[in-house]
C-alpha cells in the first residue's frame, strides 16, 4: 500500500525539518511525500532541501494559503491512501504509516484516524492537551465531534468522490471537509487509539483571539452548509476541548 504525505509549507524553516524526518523514517516504506512551498522567500525551502529523501517531490511556487497548498498536493498524489504532515507537526513515531496500513488491509475500510497531543512550541517533549478521539457513531457530529484533522488518513477515492478543501474558508476548511465527508459515508471508520500526530500549539487557527473567533464564525458556516447543526454544535464542540487539557 502506497501513501502520499502532502506538507504545505511556508515560512516554517524552523519545523519543517522535523515534519520531514518524521516522514522518512517510517518502517512504512511505500510512500510518496508531498512538498508544496509556498515561496516563502526565507530559508525555509533550503532547510527542506537539505533534509530531501529519495521519495520526496518539491514544488516551489506562490499559492493562495494551506488550503490552496494542500489541494495541489491532493490533486498530485499517486498513493492509495492520502495523509497530511503539516509543516509544525511530526509523526508521533517511527510505526504511524505501519499501523494506519494494517487497518487499510481491509478493502472496505476508506477512513483511519486517531489521537494527537499538542505539544510546547519551545519544548515538544511537554505535552500541554492530549485529543483522544474516540470511535465515531454517526450522532457525535452534531455533538460537536470531529477527528483530529492531522490524524485522519483516507483512501485516495474519497477525494474523488466529494472534492477537496473549500478555499472559501480560510480557517475552518479542514472541518468544512470533515462534516462533508463523515454526514455522506456509509463506511465505517477505523479508530486507532494512540497518539499518531504530535502538534506544536500556536497554530493557524488558535494563535490569537481575533483567529479563535474568525474560526468560529467559519466553523459555524461549515456546520450551516452541510447541514449537520448550528450554535449548539459549535458549543459543544468548544466546550468539549476543556476535558483535552486534563493531566493524564
Amino acid at each position: 500500500m502506497k501513501f502520499s504525505i502532502v506538507t504545505a509549507v511556508y515560512k516554517s524553516a524552523g519545523t519543517v525539518g522535523q515534519a520531514i524526518a518524521s516522514v522518512a523514517t517510517q518502517s512504512h516504506q511505500d510512500l510518496e511525500h508531498l512538498i508544496i512551498e509556498g515561496a516563502s522567500g526565507d530559508d525555509t525551502l533550503d532547510v527542506i532541501k537539505a533534509a530531501a529523501h529519495d521519495r520526496m517531490v518539491i514544488t516551489s511556487e506562490p499559492d493562495k494559503g494551506i488550503y490552496d497548498a494542500l489541494n495541489k498536493g491532493i490533486a498530485r498524489a499517486t498513493g492509495d491512501v492520502v495523509g497530511l504532515v503539516h509543516a509544525d507537526d511530526y509523526l508521533a513515531h517511527d510505526d504511524v504509516l505501519r499501523d494506519i496500513a494494517a487497518a487499510f488491509a481491509d478493502p472496505q475500510v476508506e477512513a483511519v484516524y486517531g489521537d494527537l497531543d499538542y505539544v510546547s512550541k519551545t519544548d515538544t517533549s511537554r505535552i500541554i492537551r492530549h485529543w483522544s478521539s474516540g470511535s465515531y457513531t454517526p450522532d457525535l457530529l452534531v455533538r460537536g465531534w470531529m477527528p483530529p484533522h492531522p490524524t485522519l488518513y483516507l483512501r485516495r477515492s474519497v477525494f474523488d468522490r466529494i472534492g477537496t478543501y473549500d478555499t472559501r474558508y480560510r480557517i475552518a476548511a479542514d472541518y468544512d471537509f470533515v462534516l462533508r465527508y463523515f454526514s455522506q459515508t456509509r463506511a465505517q471508520p477505523v479508530y486507532l487509539p494512540q497518539v499518531l500526530v504530535k502538534m506544536r500549539v500556536g497554530g493557524e487557527s488558535n494563535r490569537s483571539l481575533g483567529r479563535l473567533i474568525h474560526k468560529s464564525r467559519e466553523d459555524y458556516s461549515a456546520l450551516r452548509d452541510s447541514g449537520v447543526g448550528g450554535v449548539g454544535t459549535l458549543l459543544r464542540k468548544n466546550v468539549s476541548k476543556l476535558s483535552q487539557f486534563r493531566m493524564r
